[in-house]
């Protein structure tokens, strides 16, 4: 299993917890992430969004891909996965600036793309919003657009989002970025077997993400490209003992009165196909985190992380508040790196 962590862009992951002790700031954030290179993590996800989605819209949050930029240059090892929407980022200028990042850390990057779902965040920053379908196909396109300025000297391009004419990017990446992507709509997931490499997914138990790698691979495998890899978010609590454990589980999800970014939650589930309804208790926690019960002792944890290697999940994205704290635990008493 590789392990991964969100870069705390909105100071924290709890909606009903107002200060996480974990602010938004570069300060916080390169330490973290310089002690979790230290601590063994494989991985950060930079989640990029303009607007606070956890703590309130009026709240700070990080610029994703600024941030990555710095954090390529004070870091030697860790996998930069940095998310990108499509409809926020001319697909040529990205492929030239994300080229320029990737050789800044030494071939690190990788993409983690996302069709937005924000209608109020592409208003109030005067873009386009498409609909679910159209979301996905810009998405293709803009893949299409990025890929060949990766690996083509020089690449034209017309489609109905976008056009390139003989145009050059150069330097190339070192590497060819990793294209991470999630989705649960027919659309996306034929989207997502064809033109990416790797599946991301919400938290769910190991019966529910088993049967979803499995339809992903053979998309995959219909598709005609190498075999995917496949990670989910997931909310992490270890404690010495079980009853520790929860009373740290009932800490985080006691939500007593609705806070400041409930309404982004309302709009995430109007934009998204859910297969199941979300219910308030999940609210506390993002990216359906509690799902997989990583929530217990350390062997509880690896017994269950091992089912979930079992099923052909590789990659573990993780929250945890206080973060720091929290991941150097994790890291000495479940990973046993630290």
């Amino acid at each position: 299993m590789r392990y991964g962590y969100w870069t705390p862009v909105f100071g924290g992951w709890l909606r009903n917890v107002a200060d996480e002790r974990m602010e938004a700031s570069w300060d916080y954030t390169k330490k973290l992430t310089q002690d979790a290179e230290r601590w063994g993590y494989d991985l950060t996800l930079i989640a990029e969004l303009n607007l606070n989605d956890i703590k309130g819209i009026d709240q700070p949050a990080l610029d994703a891909w600024s941030t990555a930029a710095a954090l390529a240059a004070v870091t030697e090892r860790v996998e930069l996965m940095v998310a990108v929407r499509p409809n926020f980022h001319q697909p040529a200028l990205f492929a030239k600036a994300a080229a320029n990042i990737d050789r800044i850390s030494g071939g690190r990057l990788a993409l983690n793309v996302v069709s937005s779902w924000w209608a109020d965040e592409a208003r109030q920053y005067g873009l386009q919003f498409d609909e679910h379908d159209d979301r996905y196909a810009r998405t293709s396109e803009w893949l299409d657009v990025v890929d060949g300025l990766w690996t083509q000297e020089r690449f034209s391009f017309t489609g109905h989002y976008y056009r390139t004419e003989e145009a050059i990017c150069a330097p190339k990446p070192a590497k060819r970025p990793t294209v991470y992507a999630g989705g649960e709509s027919e659309k996306a997931k034929t989207m997502i077997a064809a033109q990416c490499d790797a599946y991301v997914m919400h938290g769910d138990p190991v019966a529910a993400i088993a049967p979803k790698i499995a339809d992903m691979a053979a998309r995959r495998e219909a598709a005609g490209g190498a075999p995917m890899h496949y990670g989910m978010a997931a909310y992490a609590i270890v404690r010495d003992s079980e009853a520790e454990a929860q009373r740290e589980l009932e800490r985080i999800t006691n939500v007593s009165e609705l806070p400041a970014g409930y309404a982004n939650f309302d709009q995430w589930l109007s934009g998204t196909q859910l297969e199941r309804e979300l219910k308030i208790q999940e609210y506390s926690v993002s990216n359906r985190g509690l799902r997989p019960n990583l929530v217990g002792t350390p062997e509880q944890l690896r017994e269950r992380i091992e089912e979930y290697e079992a099923a052909g999940l590789d990659l573990l994205l993780l929250q945890m508040s206080p973060q720091a704290e929290e991941m150097e635990r994790f890291a000495q008493q479940v990973m046993g790196t630290a």
